[in-house]
């Protein structure tokens, strides 16, 4: 920690004990969450708010009493779909947003948090939690204004981005700036207003744990529905209770036409590589246009597979590559890569090939320091169909393909 102190003077560094960590993940379990990814994203909330506060209880030129919005007793509704804490002091709000990445080069800013009315806060507090160390850094912060004006809108995983030199790396400054300038809240556009059926209608939509959004739900939708404490409590009541058992398994039952793909026409969820890299994926780009075994692909699609619901640091890539052949047949390679420019894979991923009746045909699990992991490439003929699964730990997810006989 000293190291990092001389390394980053401007920053702020909190230390974590090990009592602290072993605390927070005992509350974290103890509140049930829909997916294991929710709950480790509670789990680093928990920590970086418990710092925070215990920082800001210290500071004896702080006037106001420090409180957690909307209150404690709320954070596990909102933990369980959103990444961020919120507190305010007086008319200040201010959201800190964690995150374990060790490769911190963009700050990630859930849509959520900038777009729904009663959630944007004055400050944004980019956190990054080193559980090696045992420390937490405050790398900066940014304003609800700078965000507006500066940030790229990421639509795939619906984040706002910002390069870490847009960042404020003293957060001494924003004190400074709350002493000679007034709060103003700041304003956002106005959400839907949801009826009564509306809100039962999204209620039974949203009342399992799924990957993503289903295709009917509006991001709108789903912001106004958070927006509302007593039916967000109720959703997020409703997935527990439909969490059954240890493994979470979704299965799109939409199945991804591939011969489509020659015609640049995806599914819900896909895209073309080169509209993907160029919302977010760079280091990705590079990797993928260099690699060898790919040179030949005539065409390449990719998803953002979320391994936990809007908590968009545990995701990871699904890249396809589709080579027609003369028999009619289509070549196809199929690789995953780590996403939000992570560099390495988690480790223990696991990438199943099923055939149409659910057989294993291949499998390939990653290490602790893979850049990604590939199946053997193989082919398929027009009319068959097949699975790619992705697995890790208590999560799976599924998705499905068929050929139709190419034209032209």
């Amino acid at each position: 920690m000293n190291e990092l102190i001389t390394l980053y003077p401007d920053k702020l560094w909190l230390e974590l004990s090990s009592q602290e960590q072993q605390s927070a993940w005992q509350i974290s379990a103890q509140n049930y969450y829909s997916n294991p990814a929710a709950r480790w994203n509670a789990y680093l909330n928990l920590l970086c708010l418990n710092s925070f506060l215990n920082m800001l209880e210290q500071d004896p030129d702080l006037d106001e009493t420090p409180n957690v919005w909307p209150s404690y007793h709320q954070l596990p509704s909102i933990w369980e779909f959103v990444n961020g804490t919120c507190l305010t002091l007086g008319d200040l709000r201010l959201v800190l947003i964690p995150t374990d990445k060790s490769n911190l080069t963009e700050f990630r800013i859930p849509q959520e948090w900038v777009d729904i009315p009663n959630w944007v806060a004055n400050y944004y507090l980019a956190v990054q939690i080193n559980l090696e160390e045992n420390c937490l850094g405050v790398w900066g912060y940014t304003t609800h204004q700078q965000i507006c004006e500066k940030a790229n809108y990421d639509l795939i995983d619906r984040t706002y981005l910002l390069d870490e030199e847009d960042l404020i790396a003293d957060i001494n400054v924003m004190w400074v700036a709350r002493e000679i300038c007034s709060v103003q809240k700041p304003e956002v556009k106005t959400l839907p207003t949801l009826s009564s059926i509306q809100v039962d209608k999204l209620l039974k939509q949203l009342d399992h744990w799924t990957p993503d959004l289903p295709e009917n739900v509006s991001h709108e939708e789903w912001m106004a529905l958070l927006a509302l404490d007593e039916e967000r409590q109720d959703l997020y009541q409703k997935r527990l209770l439909n969490h059954k058992g240890n493994i979470v398994e979704y299965n799109h039952s939409l199945v991804n036409n591939l011969s489509k793909w020659f015609q640049n026409v995806f599914e819900a969820g896909w895209h073309s590589f080169d509209t993907f890299c160029s919302s977010q994926q760079h280091t990705l780009a590079v990797q993928f246009r260099h690699d060898a075994t790919l040179n030949e692909v005539r065409v390449k699609g990719a998803k953002l597979i979320d391994l936990g619901m809007q908590l968009r640091d545990t995701a990871v890539v699904l890249l396809i590559g589709l080579t027609s052949e003369i028999d009619e047949k289509v070549s196809i390679r199929v690789q995953l890569h780590p996403a939000n420019e992570e560099v390495y894979l988690p480790p223990d991923l696991k990438l199943f090939l099923l055939s149409g009746s659910g057989n294993i045909i291949q499998e390939v699990q990653s290490r602790s320091h893979d850049h990604f992991i590939q199946l053997k490439k193989f082919k398929s003929p027009p009319g068959k169909s097949f699975s790619l699964q992705v697995a890790l730990g208590d999560i799976s997810i599924k998705e499905n393909f068929m050929l139709e006989k190419l034209v032209g």
